[in-house]
């Protein structure tokens, strides 16, 4: 498949089909988007939102979560505010997320399954690593945009002047409901 993608890339950059796409590295809309990682929502959420290329920064991970102050999410939200001049952030998790109901149980089955040892796994305890909750999802959603939103905007680095609001989307009809 990555050869595929490397030929396609090949005739997209010869035939310039990049320029309707070119803008700067600052959002227009001085926005930043947190949503998930799941593939209905590539397309669906920046025409659900009204964004095209360069209006907001989107953030993506498994959930659509800050799962701790100091993760990847929260450092790129950071920078969004500081360096690129986000004023708003939304939270927007969906409907039928896989996240929902993860749990380490379910993936330390598949890792074993896969090669990785339980030795591999007691090492990586041993850094510090609390896999269970590393790798948890949450059981209700909106309880988890409640928290990343609370997460966002009682952090020490966040200025009180960005607004953080929290939603979950339709993964089907791209509706919008916030959560309060």
């Amino acid at each position: 498949m990555i050869d595929q993608i490397i030929a396609y890339n090949k005739t997209f950059v010869a035939e310039k089909g990049y320029e309707k796409y070119i803008t700067d590295k600052y959002p227009d809309k001085r926005l930043a988007v947190l949503s998930c990682m799941d593939t209905r929502l590539t397309e669906l959420l920046p025409a659900a939102l009204g964004l095209k290329n360069g209006d907001a920064k989107i953030i993506k991970n498994a959930g659509g979560l800050v799962i701790a102050p100091f993760d990847s999410a929260m450092r790129s939200l950071i920078v969004a505010i500081y360096e690129l001049g986000v004023e708003e952030v939304m939270v927007v998790a969906h409907s039928q997320c896989g996240a929902c109901h993860m749990s380490f149980e379910h993936f330390h089955e598949e890792m074993t399954h896969r090669g990785v040892t339980e030795e591999t796994l007691d090492t990586i305890r041993k850094c510090g690593v609390d896999l269970d909750a590393w790798l948890e999802g949450f059981k209700d959603t909106p309880t988890s945009v409640r928290k990343t939103v609370e997460t966002i905007k009682t952090h020490p680095l966040v200025p009180k002047d960005v607004v953080v609001r929290g939603f979950i989307i339709d993964s089907v009809t791209g509706a919008l409901e916030e959560i309060q």
